[in-house]
Protein backbone atom coordinates (compact mmCIF):
# COMPACT_ATOMS: atom_id res chain seq x y z
CA UNK A 1 0.00 0.00 0.00
CA UNK A 2 1.03 3.28 -0.73
CA UNK A 3 0.66 5.64 2.33
CA UNK A 4 2.29 8.74 2.90
CA UNK A 5 1.49 10.45 6.35
CA UNK A 6 2.67 14.00 7.26
CA UNK A 7 2.54 16.09 10.68
CA UNK A 8 3.52 20.11 10.88
CA UNK A 9 3.01 22.50 13.82
CA UNK A 10 4.42 26.07 13.37
CA UNK A 11 2.86 29.15 15.62
CA UNK A 12 0.50 29.45 12.77
CA UNK A 13 -1.04 26.17 12.17
CA UNK A 14 -1.34 22.31 12.89
CA UNK A 15 -1.96 20.15 10.13
CA UNK A 16 -2.10 16.63 10.09
CA UNK A 17 -2.33 14.78 6.03
CA UNK A 18 -2.25 10.84 5.63
CA UNK A 19 -3.15 9.79 1.62
CA UNK A 20 -3.67 6.31 0.65
CA UNK A 21 -2.89 6.61 -3.51
CA UNK A 22 -4.37 3.22 -3.29
CA UNK A 23 -7.20 3.56 -1.65
CA UNK A 24 -11.33 3.64 -2.58
CA UNK A 25 -11.81 7.61 -2.31
CA UNK A 26 -12.98 7.55 1.72
CA UNK A 27 -12.54 11.37 2.88
CA UNK A 28 -11.87 12.83 5.84
CA UNK A 29 -11.41 16.41 6.08
CA UNK A 30 -11.69 18.86 8.78
CA UNK A 31 -9.92 22.39 7.88
CA UNK A 32 -12.55 24.55 9.49
CA UNK A 33 -12.64 25.85 6.57
CA UNK A 34 -16.15 23.92 4.85
CA UNK A 35 -15.97 25.27 1.12
CA UNK A 36 -11.85 23.49 1.29
CA UNK A 37 -13.39 20.58 2.76
CA UNK A 38 -15.81 19.97 -0.18
CA UNK A 39 -13.07 20.67 -2.61
CA UNK A 40 -10.69 17.69 -0.42
CA UNK A 41 -13.55 15.73 -1.26
CA UNK A 42 -13.73 15.93 -4.29
CA UNK A 43 -10.43 15.64 -4.93
CA UNK A 44 -9.98 12.52 -3.27
CA UNK A 45 -13.44 10.83 -4.46
CA UNK A 46 -12.83 11.45 -8.10
CA UNK A 47 -9.09 10.26 -7.50
CA UNK A 48 -9.83 7.37 -5.57
CA UNK A 49 -7.74 8.67 -2.66
CA UNK A 50 -8.49 7.58 0.70
CA UNK A 51 -7.40 10.96 2.66
CA UNK A 52 -7.42 12.31 5.86
CA UNK A 53 -6.69 15.66 6.59
CA UNK A 54 -6.93 17.70 10.14
CA UNK A 55 -6.05 21.23 10.46
CA UNK A 56 -5.93 23.72 12.85
CA UNK A 57 -5.24 27.34 11.63
CA UNK A 58 -5.36 31.22 12.90
CA UNK A 59 -8.39 31.59 10.63
CA UNK A 60 -9.22 34.49 13.08
CA UNK A 61 -6.13 36.42 11.26
CA UNK A 62 -6.99 34.99 7.45
CA UNK A 63 -7.57 31.77 5.65
CA UNK A 64 -3.68 32.12 3.65
CA UNK A 65 -1.82 30.28 6.79
CA UNK A 66 -4.17 27.44 6.84
CA UNK A 67 -4.27 26.93 2.67
CA UNK A 68 -0.90 27.33 2.47
CA UNK A 69 -0.12 24.82 4.76
CA UNK A 70 -2.06 22.12 3.84
CA UNK A 71 -1.12 22.50 0.66
CA UNK A 72 2.53 22.04 2.01
CA UNK A 73 1.89 18.94 3.28
CA UNK A 74 -0.52 17.58 1.04
CA UNK A 75 2.65 17.57 -1.09
CA UNK A 76 4.71 16.38 1.45
CA UNK A 77 2.52 13.26 2.24
CA UNK A 78 1.66 12.54 -1.72
CA UNK A 79 6.00 12.32 -2.19
CA UNK A 80 6.27 10.27 0.21
CA UNK A 81 3.65 7.71 -0.55
CA UNK A 82 4.82 7.95 -4.08
CA UNK A 83 8.47 6.24 -2.94
CA UNK A 84 10.60 5.32 -5.48
CA UNK A 85 8.44 6.20 -8.04
CA UNK A 86 8.92 2.94 -9.59
CA UNK A 87 6.36 1.73 -12.24
CA UNK A 88 4.31 4.39 -12.11
CA UNK A 89 2.81 5.91 -15.42
CA UNK A 90 3.86 9.35 -14.58
CA UNK A 91 2.16 11.64 -17.11
CA UNK A 92 -1.15 12.39 -17.42
CA UNK A 93 -4.14 14.86 -18.55
CA UNK A 94 -7.70 15.00 -18.01
CA UNK A 95 -10.71 17.99 -18.60
CA UNK A 96 -13.51 18.23 -16.36
CA UNK A 97 -16.65 19.93 -17.15
CA UNK A 98 -19.12 21.16 -14.42
CA UNK A 99 -21.72 22.42 -15.63
CA UNK A 100 -20.69 26.07 -17.62
CA UNK A 101 -17.26 25.60 -16.64
CA UNK A 102 -14.32 23.38 -17.39
CA UNK A 103 -11.06 22.84 -16.29
CA UNK A 104 -8.04 20.66 -17.58
CA UNK A 105 -5.15 19.30 -15.66
CA UNK A 106 -1.74 17.85 -17.37
CA UNK A 107 0.53 16.21 -14.56
CA UNK A 108 4.20 15.11 -14.20
CA UNK A 109 5.45 13.26 -11.50
CA UNK A 110 8.68 14.52 -12.24
CA UNK A 111 11.11 15.67 -9.37
CA UNK A 112 10.34 19.26 -10.49
CA UNK A 113 8.43 21.01 -9.30
CA UNK A 114 6.41 23.89 -11.06
CA UNK A 115 2.95 25.19 -11.72
CA UNK A 116 1.21 27.21 -14.62
CA UNK A 117 -2.22 27.97 -13.70
CA UNK A 118 -4.43 30.09 -16.53
CA UNK A 119 -8.26 31.22 -16.23
CA UNK A 120 -9.43 33.41 -13.76
CA UNK A 121 -12.33 33.36 -10.92
CA UNK A 122 -15.02 36.16 -10.74
CA UNK A 123 -14.11 40.14 -9.44
CA UNK A 124 -16.66 39.24 -6.73
CA UNK A 125 -15.64 35.75 -5.49
CA UNK A 126 -18.12 33.89 -4.50
CA UNK A 127 -16.02 31.51 -2.56
CA UNK A 128 -15.71 31.86 0.98
CA UNK A 129 -12.19 32.68 1.30
CA UNK A 130 -10.35 34.47 -1.66
CA UNK A 131 -10.19 32.55 -4.78
CA UNK A 132 -6.12 33.53 -5.38
CA UNK A 133 -5.54 31.10 -2.44
CA UNK A 134 -6.69 28.13 -4.75
CA UNK A 135 -3.45 28.94 -6.92
CA UNK A 136 -1.23 29.59 -3.57
CA UNK A 137 -2.25 25.82 -2.77
CA UNK A 138 -1.18 24.15 -5.62
CA UNK A 139 1.68 25.72 -5.62
CA UNK A 140 2.75 25.19 -2.09
CA UNK A 141 1.60 21.32 -3.10
CA UNK A 142 3.28 20.98 -6.12
CA UNK A 143 6.80 22.24 -4.57
CA UNK A 144 6.50 19.83 -1.76
CA UNK A 145 5.24 17.15 -3.78
CA UNK A 146 8.08 18.22 -6.40
CA UNK A 147 5.37 17.46 -9.77
CA UNK A 148 4.53 19.71 -12.66
CA UNK A 149 0.94 20.62 -12.89
CA UNK A 150 -0.19 22.48 -15.49
CA UNK A 151 -3.80 23.77 -15.02
CA UNK A 152 -6.55 25.73 -17.21
CA UNK A 153 -10.01 26.68 -16.36
CA UNK A 154 -12.81 29.05 -17.65
CA UNK A 155 -16.43 29.42 -16.44
CA UNK A 156 -18.91 31.90 -14.30
CA UNK A 157 -19.52 30.31 -11.16
CA UNK A 158 -16.84 30.38 -8.80
CA UNK A 159 -17.87 27.53 -7.17
CA UNK A 160 -18.29 25.29 -10.27
CA UNK A 161 -15.00 26.31 -11.68
CA UNK A 162 -13.11 25.56 -8.46
CA UNK A 163 -14.53 22.21 -7.89
CA UNK A 164 -14.02 21.25 -11.73
CA UNK A 165 -10.07 22.09 -10.82
CA UNK A 166 -9.83 19.65 -7.42
CA UNK A 167 -11.84 17.20 -9.57
CA UNK A 168 -9.55 17.60 -12.61
CA UNK A 169 -6.16 17.44 -10.45
CA UNK A 170 -7.54 14.07 -8.47
CA UNK A 171 -8.47 12.62 -12.16
CA UNK A 172 -4.99 13.11 -13.85
CA UNK A 173 -3.16 12.28 -10.29
CA UNK A 174 -4.86 8.93 -10.62
CA UNK A 175 -3.76 7.70 -13.62
CA UNK A 176 -0.72 9.54 -12.75
CA UNK A 177 0.06 7.36 -9.80
CA UNK A 178 -1.37 3.94 -11.40
CA UNK A 179 1.53 1.43 -11.47
CA UNK A 180 2.16 -0.81 -14.31
CA UNK A 181 4.73 -3.36 -12.60
CA UNK A 182 6.38 -4.50 -15.72
CA UNK A 183 7.80 -0.63 -16.13
CA UNK A 184 10.74 0.68 -14.22
CA UNK A 185 11.44 4.06 -13.31
CA UNK A 186 9.67 6.15 -16.16
CA UNK A 187 12.78 8.45 -17.02
CA UNK A 188 15.71 7.96 -19.32
CA UNK A 189 17.91 8.84 -16.42
CA UNK A 190 16.96 6.02 -14.52
CA UNK A 191 15.66 8.22 -11.38
CA UNK A 192 13.31 11.14 -10.65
Amino acid sequence: MRVGEVVRKTKETSIQVKINLDGSGIVNADTKIPFFDHMLNAFGKHGGFDLDVAADGDLEVDFHHTIEDIGIVMGLALEKALGDKKGIERFAYTAVPMDEAIAYAALDISGRPYLVMKGEFSEGGGLSFPPDLIEHYFYSLCTNAKITLHLTFEGRNDHHMCEALFKAFGIALKSAVRVDPKKGIPSTKGSI
